[in-house]
């Protein structure tokens, strides 16, 4: 099995800044050519997308964020990270990290964290 596991949640007040990690462990084969990212809920949507990045180190935002978070990761520790900046009362939300991941069975599957709450006040 492999684990997401997210921290760096928390209360903020408006204009604060979090940063969010996410360690992936277990039977991980591989993550280095694969992309990861950061979700959240939407109306009428299971999850939005909030960043992504890809193996190679490109970047894809969320209109919503542009400018005020960053997504990097740490290929060494298998960890994505998000930088969250200005933050706003609409970040509210529990954030997920998912990551694309071969086991060591050579199995390609798509994994989630168990979410960590945002809550940024007003």
């Amino acid at each position: 099995q492999v684990q997401l596991v997210e921290s760096g949640g928390g209360l903020v007040q408006t204009g604060g800044s979090l940063r969010l990690s996410c360690a992936a462990s277990g039977r991980i084969f591989s993550m280095n050519y694969h992309d990861m990212g950061w979700y959240r809920p939407a109306p009428g949507k299971q999850r939005e997308l909030v960043a992504a990045i890809t193996s190679g180190g490109s970047t894809n935002y969320a209109d919503s964020v542009k400018g005020r978070f960053t997504i990097s990761r740490d290929k060494a520790k298998n960890t994505v990270y998000l930088q969250m900046n200005s933050l706003k009362p609409e970040d509210t939300a529990v954030y997920y990290c998912a990551a694309e991941v071969v086991t060591t069975t050579l199995e390609v599957a798509y994994y989630w964290g168990q979410g960590t709450q945002i809550t940024v006040s007003s």
